[in-house]
């Protein structure tokens, strides 16, 4: 997966250029959040959104991506991607405090790698931007 995201400002958002694996990866780590029985604290605790706010994001995102494409994105949105990132993995330690990585790759179709190479690529884009 491509790691590096190219990101602009524009006004108080911003305009991020993803491929499309990059894509599916923000997809697949809200939805997996979003399909569990969490309560708006919960979800929101996750993500620092609620269900109406990831439901939105994650329909934004859905779909067979081929190309690369520009999203434009709030710094909320980004926050909610960026979470959803770094917490869907938390959602595979198992007992004994073990990452499930096959679980993972399963559920996901990315490694762990993958998603904590494109949360930090989030962040160094938009501090670049």
């Amino acid at each position: 997966m491509r790691i590096q995201v190219r990101m602009t400002r524009d006004g108080d958002a911003f305009i991020a250029r993803f491929a499309p694996r990059q894509v599916s990866a923000m997809y697949e780590a809200l939805s997996h959040l979003r399909g569990h029985d969490y309560g708006d604290t919960e979800l929101t605790l996750l993500t620092g959104a609620g269900r109406e706010a990831v439901d939105a994001l994650v329909e934004r995102l859905a779909g067979r991506h081929t190309e690369s494409r520009d999203f434009r994105l709030t710094v909320e949105e980004l926050h909610m991607v960026h979470s959803a990132l770094t917490a869907v993995p938390t959602r595979f330690v198992e007992r004994g405090g073990l990452f499930a990585q096959e679980p993972f790759h399963i559920r996901t179709g990315f490694y762990r790698e993958n998603f904590d190479a494109l949360a930090s690529a989030l962040v160094q884009a938009v501090r670049q931007a």
